[in-house]
């Protein structure tokens, strides 16, 4: 039931253009898929894998084990790398990954409340230590905040109907499982958006996800801080499953790789950007990989590196 398959997987250790001494850190360490390619290819290299979620880390151990290679897990969120590599000694890295978005198996165990497919708690956490849950915000939050959530996160067209009848439904009954909040949304859309293709609560539960765990600060933050600890010829891959996330991945290198220049100055300063970008277009699944894995649908890969 809780089969992951990794999205992007050679063309993510491609770019990662790995040393087999190196030191490697995958920030989203999920089912394992891709620790266990970048660990393939290590010798006396170190690999470490961060994830908060306690299931993740006790499937993917289990795979990584096979390999009888250096690895350490660090429970804790990638807003923390810096921090959680400091303390272990770990000051400069060879390469880092991020595969964002919710890990298959979360999606697939129900009570998880990633889905609008199963009837579960509302709950949507990635660390299930947190307090904030998709619950507390769709009952607690107020009618602006909501609709501010669904439309930033979720780019909901239809977010003040949303949160109108969110608000409403509160009222008579807490709303307490994901099947509550589906028969909600689609009693805010239209007929002509129902009738679409694709699940009419898709947008509203990404945009709640995204807000129980701060998911677009955290990679932002996250990100800043991985290029910063970047050694000569390192490495980041980025890869990301909506815009929201790929334009911060954008935005994030583009900064990195562009030189301001004072206004005025008359002769340009021989100064070279310390980052340059691995390729002109962003990268996407093969055919072949769409029409294996349909996770991959909406994935973009961006690398860059440290001169």
């Amino acid at each position: 039931m809780y089969k992951h398959i990794s999205v992007l997987l050679q063309e993510s250790i491609k770019y990662l253009d790995i040393k087999k001494d190196g030191v490697y850190v995958d920030c989203t360490l999920g089912g394992g898929g891709h620790s266990f390619e970048i660990l393939k290819n290590l010798d006396k290299g170190h690999l470490y894998a961060f994830d908060q979620d306690e299931f993740a880390i006790k499937k993917a151990s289990d795979k990584l084990d096979t390999l009888n290679k250096n690895y350490t897990i660090i429970k804790s969120n990638f807003v923390n790398i810096k921090e959680k590599l400091n303390n272990l000694g770990i000051e400069k890295v060879d390469g880092v990954l991020y595969d964002l978005g919710v890990s298959s198996f979360q999606f697939d165990i129900p009570d998880r409340g990633f889905s609008y497919k199963y009837d579960a708690p509302l709950d949507m956490r990635m660390n299930q230590n947190q307090e904030l849950t998709a619950e507390v915000i769709v009952n607690e939050y107020s009618y602006h905040d909501i609709v501010k959530i669904l439309y930033r996160y979720g780019e909901e067209s239809f977010s003040k109907q949303i949160a109108r009848n969110i608000e409403k439904k509160r009222q008579e009954k807490r709303i307490e499982t994901t099947f509550d909040l589906v028969k909600i949304i689609k009693s805010s859309l239209p007929m002509k958006v129902l009738s679409k293709k694709g699940h009419p609560a898709k947008k509203t539960f990404q945009a709640l996800r995204i807000a129980v765990n701060d998911e677009l600060r955290v990679f932002e933050d996250s990100l800043e801080s991985a290029l910063d600890m970047l050694n000569p010829g390192g490495r980041v891959v980025v890869i990301t499953f909506h815009s929201l996330e790929d334009r911060i991945a954008k935005h994030v290198m583009r900064e990195r790789v562009t030189i301001d220049y004072p206004i005025n100055v008359p002769i340009m300063p021989d100064i070279k950007p310390e980052y340059e970008l691995l390729h002109r277009k962003v990268i996407l699944p093969s055919p072949e990989e769409l029409v294996n894995n349909n996770r991959a649908h909406s994935a973009k890969l961006r690398a860059i590196k440290k001169i």
